[in-house]
């Protein structure tokens, strides 16, 4: 990628994280990737214990984050990120195995930036890679 910006993953299936990853790096994307393993890891990483956004400039990340998690779902993390002033230009991208069109449209009213159904395709690297050259 262009920028230097830092891949957050937050996807609770080890396995899932491993094959995104991968995705990312054949398609030549060698960014720092962190993965967040439930959504109570994600939305600590995201704020401080005082409910302050813990993030240097969010143009230094981009999101990638399942629905279907444990503890917190992707869903009420989306929602937690857009009601937050200095968050909501952090760029999401939901990735889940789920076509639901109600989750589609939820996420999207929400304000994510993309919406993919796993596996990650060409069309999903160039929408990340899209996002990164515009943060």
């Amino acid at each position: 990628m262009v920028k230097d910006i830092t891949i957050l993953i937050s996807e609770d299936d080890h396995g899932h994280f491993i094959l995104m990853k991968h995705c990312l790096r054949n398609a030549g994307i060698d960014n720092e990737i962190v993965w967040l393993c439930d959504g109570q890891e994600t939305l600590d990483f995201l704020f401080s214990h005082d409910g302050q956004p813990n993030l240097p400039p969010v143009d230094k990340y981009i999101l990638l984050l399942d629905i279907r998690m444990p503890k917190i779902d992707g869903i009420e993390i989306l929602e937690e990120i857009k009601k937050n002033e200095r968050l909501d230009h952090l760029p999401v991208v939901i990735v889940t195995s789920s076509d639901n069109p109600d989750n589609i449209r939820r996420c999207r009213n929400l304000g994510c930036d993309g919406y993919i159904v796993k596996p990650l395709d060409e069309e999903a690297i160039a929408l990340i890679e899209r996002l990164a050259a515009a943060a």
